[in-house]
């Protein structure tokens, strides 16, 4: 099990900043990556259909044979992560409890914690559970950002209506006075820049992407399925997608940091 890949899902292209973490932290270990680019975004979707979706895939993710999966997507982690862990015998985390952590840690000043994610990891409160969890009683401040996804799609990181959005968004949470803000989100890595100027030098950014490669890292050691160094071995990333591989191509190498191998096109559920 040790050579066997790593499984990584997301909706669609936002899982691939998890990806390029995981590539960071374990650079002994091959991937398989699936983006459910027919069914995209998830946000909007209802729990059930997003549970629904998930499943679908981590049981394709499973029949590759893979050694664990990572929910690389805060829809799916806030509404499907407890069913997919019953569902299945490999182990399966997801980037919402890695983010609270670390988002707990950073917080020593006491100040509120600001969340942004899309309608649905808001509305799902997962976030506020997690931190509720690890600090007691410390105060949560949400807000979801639905423009966020197209424009980092459209690749304006650094664009004005970008900044006049981030503004508009993260008012509320700094008038709330946030020391600390979890980009809640795998699209929102690539504005880190961006929304860290926006939110001033008070407030530290916590990357989920980050945290949850270094939290698989944690949990392969603990099993032993850590990836042996060969030298003569080769490690791979497999990509595949419920549609328009062209465009996952094109629009992932912005988020990969790298040029994108071909993406197979795998139909789930009648799609």
């Amino acid at each position: 099990m040790n050579r066997a890949p790593i499984g990584i899902f997301d909706s669609g292209l936002g899982g691939l900043t998890v990806a390029r973490a995981i590539y960071q932290a374990l650079p002994n270990d091959s991937t398989v990556y699936f983006g459910d680019t027919a069914r995209v975004p998830y946000g909007p979707k209802s729990p059930a259909t997003v549970r629904r979706y998930s499943l679908e895939i981590t049981d394709w993710l499973v029949r590759q044979g893979v050694k664990a999966i990572v929910v690389a997507c805060n829809t799916s982690t806030a509404h499907a992560l407890e069913a997919l862990q019953d569902a299945t015998i490999v182990p399966v985390i997801g980037v919402i409890e890695p983010g609270a952590r670390a988002a707990v840690r950073a917080n020593s000043s006491g100040r509120p914690i600001g969340v942004i994610g899309t309608a649905g990891t808001i509305q799902s409160r997962a976030y506020d559970r997690a931190i509720d969890a690890v600090a007691p009683g410390t105060e949560v401040v949400s807000a979801a950002c639905p423009l966020f996804v197209p424009l980092v799609e459209e690749g304006w990181f650094e664009h004005e209506a970008t900044r006049v959005v981030a503004a508009e968004y993260l008012a509320p949470l700094l008038q709330r006075g946030i020391g600390t803000l979890v980009l809640g989100c795998t699209h929102y890595p690539l504005l880190k820049p961006l929304l860290a100027r926006v939110a001033g030098p008070g407030v530290a950014l916590i990357d989920s992407a980050e945290e949850t490669g270094l939290e698989l890292k944690r949990l392969l050691a603990e099993r032993d399925l850590l990836a042996p160094g060969d030298a003569d071995r080769r490690v791979f990333h497999r990509f595949a997608v419920s549609d328009d591989p062209e465009r996952f191509r094109t629009v992932g190498s912005r988020f990969l940091g790298e040029r994108l191998a071909a993406a197979e096109v795998v139909a789930l559920g009648g799609h």
